[in-house]
């Protein structure tokens, strides 16, 4: 009986820190009201939330009824002309249709989305990608050498 006991109870011990593993950390802030947050992101770890311990925004419950984020975000949003605005924060949605996840809050509709960045590891939201330079930098160096 004593053993029943310690079996279940460390099996309940693992799965609470193997859906734990899974969860993914985001920054989430926004550069309006917290300057480090803007396009010169200064990372602090009191930025970083478990995505695991929230849900998607209002606006959002009604397409992913399942409430588990899928990846970080990094939104770009103009409600001042000339002034954007960054808003780091865990995403909702598929990762590979991102249509539906960075949609807009429909009760602003006076602020414009200028952009939406989803990545899928941790604290990826934190920076701006290196993919397109490197992509560029190898794309050069290829050339180079076809034509030397």
């Amino acid at each position: 009986m004593v053993s029943a006991l310690k079996c279940s109870l460390a099996l309940a011990v693992i799965i609470s820190l193997a859906c734990s593993a899974h969860a993914i950390k985001c920054y989430q802030c926004e550069s309006l009201t917290m300057p480090k947050c803007g396009l010169k992101f200064e990372s602090d770890e009191s930025l970083l939330i478990d995505c695991a311990r929230i849900g998607p925004p209002r606006y959002l419950q009604n397409f992913f009824p399942l409430r588990n984020a899928t990846g970080c975000m990094k939104k770009s949003l103009e409600s001042v002309v000339g002034h954007p605005q960054i808003v780091r924060s865990c995403y909702f949605g598929d990762v590979s249709n991102i249509q539906s996840g960075c949609q807009s809050d429909p009760s602003l509709p006076f602020v414009k989305q200028l952009g939406c960045d989803v990545c899928t590891k941790d604290e990826c939201n934190g920076s701006a990608t290196l993919a397109p330079i490197a992509g560029a930098i190898l794309l050069f160096f290829g050339v180079a050498r076809l034509l030397a």
